[in-house]
């Protein structure tokens, strides 16, 4: 059975754990307590639920939890012309990424960058980011991950040629982030900026 955690946090999780077993061994169980909270915090941080994509023919769905903070028109360098729908994911939220359609990756493409607040505009073009592009059934979307003030680590599963299904995890963002998906213009998008988001259930839009 899947233990409901992203792998990535284990490193984060067994440690303080196990020193405040030993310490609760040891009979001091105030310190195992205060040993154990970091390991808790990371527990909850790394959650990695079960989700369930909805049959909506057309669907983009969320690549992430959080909030819809911005939905701007852009031109897209692989979309065209597009709208961004940008998701703030607090430190509680869930912070794996899934994909927002079905498709091939056709690019991953990592750029270095500052670790401004995720919830500024400009985050999107300076902020440390790692961009999935994908080939879905006669269309073309984007997803950005996008490293915010605590984020010290994109974490990014798939390569070029690597095939996703609707909803399916590709990755992870360390500690409060920004995720940007693009679609293209003609989407009906089906969110509104304030609305908050559930990775790989919310339906962000339909293509048209």
């Amino acid at each position: 059975m899947r233990l409901p955690v992203a792998p990535e946090g284990w490193p984060f999780i067994l440690p303080s754990l196990a020193v405040s077993c030993i310490l609760a061994v040891m009979g001091w169980r105030r310190a195992a307590a205060v040993a154990a909270v970091p390991g808790l915090l990371s527990l909850g941080f790394f959650r990695d639920p079960e989700r369930t994509a909805p049959r909506v023919p057309g669907a983009v769905l969320a690549p992430a939890d959080g909030k819809v903070m911005a939905l701007d028109e852009v031109d897209d360098p692989f979309v065209g012309s597009a709208v961004r729908m940008s998701i703030f994911l607090s430190p509680l939220d869930v912070h794996v990424n899934r994909a927002p359609v079905a498709g091939v990756v056709r690019d991953v493409q990592y750029v270095p960058g500052r670790f401004l607040a995720a919830y500024r505009p400009e985050a999107s073009a300076d902020n440390e980011r790692c961009t999935v592009t994908l080939d879905g059934d006669g269309t073309r979307v984007a997803v950005s991950q996008i490293a915010g003030v605590l984020a010290r680590r994109i974490v990014c599963r798939v390569r070029p040629g690597d095939t996703l299904q609707a909803g399916e995890r590709y990755g992870l963002i360390r500690f409060g982030s920004r995720t940007d998906l693009v679609v293209p213009r003609s989407t009906e998008v089906r969110v509104r900026v304030g609305d908050r988001a559930r990775g790989g259930e919310t339906v962000m839009g339909v293509l048209q």
